[in-house]
């Protein structure tokens, strides 16, 4: 069967439905390569970061870093990267981040509903043309003859449209909802990963007083270095004889002596 003369008989609306389903295959790939990367190592840096915050606040936080290619290492990251914190505060920004890399996760998804809601009706737009086209060639006179056979092949050859925007919609709407799948099972790792560093939090808070100390001291440090860089003692000016007091005048006395 050749492709591009079937593509060619199913009318304008392959002409449009042709870009929708590069596009479609685009995100899709793109989108299968992402869950691929996150979904390797995922499991891994959970586990990591959780057992050494048990330990050490400091590595549980450095390990997160590392990971922060990726978006639970982000998550992790971002309350461990705090100075200081508490409780609260440590709550917000594991919620903060979690929107945006649920949101960044969902990247995508309004094409694909665009495909699956546009694949269909161009579809069923190419069939109704093709329909149109073939009926308007039939006459009254020929009706009955051989010559209707080409009509019914057209009319036939106008459902290729119709065909075409289904398997577009129905392989865009198959990863569409497995993409979803992604992200609410991401959604529930998210959720439990943030509880169990949230409830270490909670039962052994950081020690953030020597990391204070050594901060004050450097900007203590830093301050001098720069007072003593900037400050220049004022220069000692002469004294200005237009604004002294004039001498007194030499008394009769004085100048008897």
């Amino acid at each position: 069967m050749d492709i591009i003369a079937e593509f060619k008989k199913g009318g304008p609306a392959m002409y449009v439905l042709l870009p929708l389903s590069v596009l479609s295959l685009s995100v899709i790939f793109e989108r299968l390569w992402f869950w691929l990367r996150i979904l390797s190592q995922e499991k891994q840096i959970v586990e990591r970061v959780l057992e050494a915050a048990r330990e050490n606040w400091e590595m549980a936080a450095e390990i997160a870093r590392r990971a922060t290619d990726k978006p639970i290492g982000r998550f992790l990251y971002a309350p461990l990267s705090l100075p200081q914190t508490d409780a609260e505060s440590f709550r917000l920004a594991l919620e903060s981040t979690a929107e945006d890399e649920i949101a960044g996760m969902r990247r995508g998804e309004k094409l694909l509903e665009t495909v699956i809601a546009l694949a269909p009706l161009l579809g069923l737009f190419g069939t109704v043309w093709g329909l149109y086209q073939s009926l308007g060639a039939i006459k009254i006179g020929d009706l009955g003859t051989e010559s209707t056979a080409g009509v019914t092949t057209g009319i036939g050859e106008s459902l290729i449209s119709t065909a075409a925007g289904l398997v577009v919609a129905i392989f865009s709407l198959a990863f569409y909802r497995l993409f979803q799948a992604f992200v609410v099972n991401q959604v529930r790792i998210f959720r439990k990963a943030g509880n169990d560093l949230e409830l270490l939090y909670r039962q052994s808070p950081p020690d953030f007083s020597n990391r204070t100390r050594e901060q004050l001291a450097l900007n203590e440090e830093i301050t001098q270095e720069t007072t003593r860089e900037k400050f220049t003692p004022p220069r000692k000016r002469g004294k200005n004889r237009f604004l002294e007091q004039p001498p007194e005048p030499p008394t009769e006395t004085d100048i008897t002596e």
